[in-house]
């Protein structure tokens, strides 16, 4: 990648929906070269698809819970089993393995306490954890910031 890619990229994360024409004029390129590109980064897959970013509070959706999760499980089965009965969750937004005193990260995004719990009952009956703590965001300072590109 050289600096124009990374200037289509840094573009795209700002504005998506930009047109082929508005995007090469501000990465000072032509339609045409910009076009050969964006196929590039496409076909390696530097570039995964396109996304909108919805505001969640006008779609009802108030509530963001990060649950941490403990298991003294660690089989491959286990494993395909949970990460299958968190992906049915369609309030999971991201999933994490990790690192530290707990095993995985959910990010929850749903309507409210109730919808949580309806959440938190479904994974809990689903497959067998240690512990699961819950955190409550009550203000996102940063959500959904562009990955920086260098």
């Amino acid at each position: 990648m050289d600096e124009k890619d990374q200037k289509i990229i840094v573009e795209l994360q700002k504005d998506s929906s930009l047109s082929q024409r508005e995007l090469a004029e501000k990465v000072h390129l032509s339609q045409n070269a910009c076009w050969r590109r964006l196929q590039k980064l496409n076909e390696t897959g530097v570039i995964e698809g396109a996304t909108v970013r919805l505001n969640r509070e006008k779609l009802g959706l108030g509530l963001v819970v990060f649950m941490m999760v403990k298991t003294r499980h660690h089989s491959a089965d286990w494993l395909d089993t949970f990460r299958r009965a968190v992906l049915k969750i369609p309030d999971v937004v991201d999933f994490f393995r990790i690192g530290g005193e707990y095993d995985y990260m959910i990010k929850v995004i749903t309507e409210d306490m109730n919808s949580y719990d309806l959440v938190y009952q479904r994974l809990i009956s689903s497959v067998e954890l240690d512990a699961v703590t819950s955190h409550f965001s009550m203000e996102a300072i940063a959500e959904q910031r562009p990955l920086k590109i260098t």
